[in-house]
């Protein structure tokens, strides 16, 4: 039997094991239990045409106009045409929408979140639906004859002759090879970039690294985006921007509502728009944090249609339907990713990538909310469905959608080369365009001296120089946060550049920790990040640049694609060469 790896227990890699599981024999490796992932936190909900008063093609346009002019608009059109399905297979598997009255055949109760021009959000539990989705898969899973792997950690993928042939793994601090006939990469977000963040801990953008170490194509890295509404009392938890859809408000320090002076939809704004409006105001008074306010809901609304939420505001010493919240802008979900074309095939024969850590092209320069939690489960079928064609034809692979600029990243450090190609796209993930190719040079032109200067607020591109001090988690979630952040600049971009070249210089031997592989995936998707922010002068969706603040026209049909021009490689550690593999629990793995 045919054996496929998932990397990842979220929505997408749970649909697509249980898909994968009727065919073929699967092995579902999590580096934390079964169930923690970024699906589990989720509040919004999911968003779906589920109401007879609403349409696919309105769907679709509210996607599109909160892509800003990226999104693929086929893949967004699979999206919202086979949602539905999707949502009414997890129904089956037991996910209890909430329902608008006490029937059990009563209609789902409506949801309007930011930028959609109709209540089409499900949720369950209120503020619970990514734990109550979790919940049903996680239970559907244990239900096949899947074999789950958990606290395994996703070191390298195995890559033999330009294809994926199965991936290195550690566990118990030892590393070993399972090897496969297709790889599904459902790692998530890279989250843990940035210091204040709605992510959870894992997510560290392992699979995002992996592949592109390998040679896969990265695209649109530039796109993060940052939820408008974190609570600064609690950390970064989340609130809803439900919340803001049942009516609740910002407020700056005096008391005034200032989101109708940033845009026609105030609170309800894209995303991005929310966000940068309240860097503003944040900004306009000293960086204190703007509130929102949600009081008008009272008491038994906010705790009945948000008990989570409710919990936590609660518990941070505040009474929010007494008064209002003082609330920030955290990082919170990448539009870009692997690049993927419409059945999650990546540049890498034999590599396909599913939910977060995917560049399907639905979200473009913006997601729209409560599109993640749909995106994971329509394309995590599809998949699954794309490995048994694949496995039966040959393999087939993405020629992407690629429209602009190269970036090639080469270790040790970089140098921006800017050269031109022409022709068409390939599946190496090109593009048309001019390519942008960062080249080796030695360490010492880039390592730098010099001193850091003030933070200047969340993200505001205040850019610093270089710095004399080496690689931390702590200093790069600093250098991000102030240089590729919510605002940014082409000098803070570039003094970012020059010190994440010169950390990348420092890395010489192999990471041989979880927590030391982490921050070397970090630092590699940091250097994308930022190379990407620095190629695309314009502001766009969950991009801006102050220097260049409007949208440029020209870039409205140009992506940005990051390699390492690494495709042929193959990965091994000293460990696996010329020596017997030993794999730890699990009957099913033995046979690798």
């Amino acid at each position: 039997m045919t054996r496929v790896v998932v990397v990842g227990s979220g929505i997408a890699g749970l649909v697509t094991a249980i898909h994968a599981s009727d065919e073929h024999e699967v092995v579902l490796v999590t580096k934390d239990v079964l169930g923690q992932s970024n699906t589990r936190y989720a509040q919004g909900g999911i968003a779906g045409v589920m109401f007879d008063d609403d349409s696919v093609e309105s769907h679709v346009q509210d996607t599109l106009t909160a892509g800003a002019g990226l999104c693929d608009e086929e893949a967004v059109r699979v999206l919202c045409s086979e949602g539905p399905d999707r949502i009414r297979e997890l129904i089956a598997y037991g996910v209890g929408f909430d329902r608008a009255g006490s029937a059990p055949d009563a209609a789902f109760a409506k949801g309007l979140e930011a930028a959609h021009s109709y209540p089409r959000v499900l949720h369950s539990g209120g503020d619970a639906t990514g734990a109550a989705i979790e919940a049903a898969l996680v239970h559907r899973v244990r239900e096949t004859s899947v074999a789950i792997h958990e606290h395994t950690f996703l070191v390298d993928l195995l890559v033999e002759a330009g294809a994926v042939r199965g991936v290195l793994l550690r566990a118990d601090g030892e590393e070993f090879v399972v090897r496969a006939d297709a790889v599904v990469l459902a790692t998530g977000g890279a989250g843990q970039l940035y210091p204040h963040t709605t992510n959870p801990l894992v997510a560290t953008g392992d699979g995002a690294a992996a592949a592109l170490r390998a040679g896969a194509a990265l695209e649109d890295v530039e796109f993060v985006q940052f939820h408008p509404t974190a609570l600064t009392s609690a950390g970064s938890f989340l609130v809803s921007e439900a919340v803001r859809g049942e009516g609740a408000v910002l407020r700056d320090a005096s008391g005034e509502r200032f989101m109708q002076r940033v845009h026609p939809d105030a609170e309800l704004a894209p995303r991005d728009v929310v966000a940068r409006g309240i860097a503003a105001a944040m900004a306009a008074q000293g960086g204190l944090p703007v509130v929102l306010d949600a009081t008008m809901l009272g008491a038994e609304r906010l705790a009945t249609r948000f008990p989570g939420i409710d919990a936590a505001v609660r518990a941070s010493g505040i009474d929010w339907s007494l008064e209002p919240v003082p609330v920030a802008p955290a990082a919170h979900y990448w539009m870009g990713g692997v690049r993927t074309d419409l059945h999650a095939r990546t540049s890498l024969p034999w590599l396909y990538a599913v939910g977060e850590v995917a560049r399907t092209g639905v979200h473009g320069a913006n997601r729209l909310a409560s599109n993640s939690l749909l995106e994971g489960a329509v394309f995590g079928a599809r998949a699954a469905a794309a490995i048994g064609v694949d496995l039966q034809v040959g393999p087939s692979t993405s020629s992407g959608t690629g429209k602009g600029p190269v970036i090639e990243l080469q270790d040790p450090v970089i140098e921006l080369v800017e050269m031109h190609r022409s022709g068409p796209s390939t599946s190496s993930g090109t593009g048309n365009g001019p390519v942008i190719e960062l080249v080796e040079m030695h360490p010492s032109t880039s390592s730098g001296t010099g001193t850091d200067g003030p933070s200047t607020g969340p993200g505001t591109g205040g850019g610093s120089g270089t710095r004399a001090d080496g690689f931390s988690r702590a200093a790069l979630h600093e250098l991000l946060w102030r240089d590729a952040g919510l605002i940014r600049t082409g000098d803070g971009l570039a003094a970012a550049a020059g010190i994440l070249d010169g950390w990348a210089a420092e890395q010489t031997a192999p990471p041989t920790t979880d927590e030391e592989s982490e921050d070397q995936n970090l630092l590699l998707l940091a250097r994308a990040i930022v190379a990407a922010a620095l190629q695309r002068t314009e502001s766009r969706g969950a991009h801006a640049r102050s220097d260049f603040p409007l949208t440029d026209p020209i870039q409205a049909v140009s992506t940005t694609v990051v390699t390492t021009g690494a495709a042929a490689r193959t990965i091994a550690t000293p460990s696996l060469v010329g020596a017997a593999v030993h794999v730890p629990s699990g009957e099913m793995l033995a046979s690798c």
